[in-house]
């Protein structure tokens, strides 16, 4: 594959954009109930009674849809998927404000960093800022995901 995107490709300031992705009300309540059942994600009534005031996502389900836009993102371009080879974390997870049924995400990632592996000269390591963003272009959530890259074969 020729159009490979490998570590040495990849620049700081690079950055694209994925999404949008809108959230129902019955996804919101279906991944609390298995991954996160506190109340306030799961009724209307019992977020009543907390800062949240209505029903709003986890942030781990949250967390779970920036995966979902990014990796469909990625899955278009074949060339940067063939290079990804996961991560190794996530730095600065923050959850900025609460995620709503009906609302609609969309996001960006902006390469901040990136390094080769001083132990593993297949890969180099890139960390990029990643925010999500709601319909009214409020940040949801940011992060710093630190993911490995393929570097191009000798």
């Amino acid at each position: 594959m020729d159009d490979i995107l490998y570590f040495e490709d990849i620049q700081v300031g690079d950055s694209f954009a994925f999404g949008p992705l809108t959230v129902t009300r019955e996804e919101t309540i279906a991944f609390a109930a298995e991954f996160d059942a506190q109340p306030f994600h799961l009724s209307d009534e019992a977020a009543a009674t907390t800062h949240f005031g209505t029903l709003s996502a986890s942030g781990w389900h949250t967390t779970a849809l920036f995966m979902k836009m990014f990796v469909t993102e990625m899955q278009k371009n074949p060339g940067r998927q063939a290079a990804s080879l996961g991560a190794i974390g996530v730095d600065e997870l923050r959850w900025l404000r609460p995620l709503r049924p009906g609302d609609t995400l969309r996001g960006t990632s902006e390469v901040i960093d990136k390094k080769a592996s001083q132990s593993r000269p297949e890969m180099g390591i890139v960390r990029s800022k990643v925010t999500i963003l709601n319909q009214d272009d409020q940040p949801v959530l940011t992060m710093i995901p630190i993911a490995m890259w393929r570097t191009r074969p000798i």
